[in-house]
C-alpha cells in the first residue's frame, strides 16, 4: 500500500471511531444523580417551566434532550419571524 491509501484508511478509521463515540454518548442513559437533576432544573427555571421539567425527566437521553432544544429554538425563530 502506498502512503496515500494508508492516510485515507487512517482517516476513515478515525471518523468511524468518532461517530461510534458520538452514538454511544448521545444514546446513552442520563447518569446524573437526583441532586444534579434538581440543580439543573433550578438553573433552568428562569428560562421557563418546560425547560426545568425537562431537566427532571429520568428517561431522556442526551440525544433526545438535544432534539428538544433544537425544536424549541426552531419554534422561537418561527415566532419571531411571524411577528415582524
Amino acid at each position: 500500500m502506498n502512503s496515500s491509501t494508508m492516510k485515507n484508511l487512517l482517516i476513515l478509521l478515525v471518523v468511524v471511531a468518532v461517530l461510534g463515540l458520538a452514538y454511544t454518548v448521545m444514546l446513552g442513559p442520563d447518569r446524573r444523580t437526583t441532586g444534579e437533576k434538581v440543580g439543573d432544573a433550578i438553573h433552568e427555571l428562569p428560562h421557563g417551566l418546560d425547560k426545568a421539567t425537562d431537566e427532571l425527566s429520568n428517561d431522556r437521553t442526551p440525544g433526545q434532550k438535544l432534539g428538544d432544544a433544537v425544536r424549541r429554538t426552531g419554534d422561537k425563530i418561527k415566532e419571531n419571524s411571524d411577528s415582524q
